[in-house]
């Protein structure tokens, strides 16, 4: 009788999270990040990563070649360096002669008081993002400057370039009035990693408070458009609780009730796309910058997913990835 037959073509399944994320990974990622995928998720070795992540490294000890999409060109830069290091940090691999020669790098390239630009002048207009403007004489930042001092002390790396460095950033952030979202990531990167800390939690605490007060922080994705455009940002260029706690022992992680945490983690897990990857939500300024870029925020949309427990799917072996920010060892 009509309908007693099994249907040919039986509804599918819809994929889960991880695997359409993997079929993303493999049609439009660079090298580094396919190799990343497979360390965190597939249980592959690093080696394979770190031989990646080697074909950015230039011969003055920084790294290039639009590691960091949003700059192109050969040229070593800041926010190269910080990528790089976020790498190495994953792989538990951020000592030896090339930390050594990378902060040897650093001391040479960094600003009258010790800290990093965002974008060094270059002798050739490379492109690079709008965003990103090049100056003559480019200030010292905590936008690039904390990403880098953070996981170099996370490390238990010393070197004399880290001193001023460290200062910098300690000034910076113990007298911030006015900031901005990617500004207060860099600094939760630095006191994430800082040694001292009773005095990350003292500055984490001031900071969180600042965040809710200038709302720098979207704490309902359901009421996103009652929160305030932010000069320079793109329209709908705005951090939740999860950009800011990357993961559970983050102090920014302090900053947000369990519930804004919940509702943060649930609209970063929705936003995955049909296609497996996640959205960029910076302004697009050149086609080859945003598919580059969508293959590493998925690759942190799945990292911060997994480190709270909402991905279960694909769990490495003991030892192959943990991902900072950690406490400091």
């Amino acid at each position: 009788m009509p309908g007693d037959e099994a249907s040919p073509h039986p509804p599918q399944t819809p994929a889960a999270p991880l695997a359409r994320a993997e079929g993303f990974i493999w049609l439009t990622a660079r090298v580094l990040e396919q190799r990343r995928f497979a360390f965190h998720f597939l249980g592959g070795d690093a080696d394979p990563v770190d031989t990646a992540l080697g074909s950015y490294l230039n011969g003055d000890g920084g790294y290039g070649h639009a590691l960091d999409p949003d700059l192109r060109g050969p040229l070593s830069q800041p926010l190269h360096t910080a990528h790089a290091l976020r790498v190495l940090d994953s792989l538990g691999r951020c000592s030896g002669q090339r930390i050594e020669r990378l902060c040897r790098h650093l001391t040479g390239v960094s600003t009258a008081d010790g800290a990093l630009p965002v974008v060094f002048p270059a002798p050739r207009d490379y492109p690079a993002a709008p965003y990103h403007p090049m100056h003559d004489d480019p200030p010292g930042e905590l936008l690039t400057t904390g990403p880098v001092v953070g996981v170099l002390h996370r490390n238990r790396v010393w070197h004399a370039w880290l001193f001023r460095a460290t200062d910098f950033c300690w000034d910076r952030i113990e007298n911030l009035r006015h900031s901005h979202p990617y500004e207060v990531q860099s600094a939760v990167a630095f006191l994430d990693g800082i040694p001292d800390r009773a005095r990350a939690a003292a500055a984490a605490d001031r900071l969180g408070r600042l965040v809710r007060e200038q709302r720098l922080v979207v704490l309902d994705p359901g009421r996103r458009g009652e929160y305030p455009a932010l000069p320079g940002y793109a329209p709908e260029e705005q951090l939740f609780p999860h950009d800011y706690a990357r993961r559970p022992e983050s102090l920014g992680r302090g900053w947000f009730t369990d519930e804004e945490l919940g509702r943060s983690l649930d609209f970063l897990a929705a936003e995955q796309q049909p296609d497996g990857g996640w959205p960029v939500r910076r302004r697009d300024w050149a086609p080859g910058s945003t598919l580059e870029r969508r293959p590493i925020a998925t690759l942190e949309a799945l990292l911060t997913l997994r480190a709270y427990g909402r991905l279960p799917e694909g769990h490495p072996p003991d030892g192959v990835s943990r991902p900072g920010p950690v406490p400091p060892r």
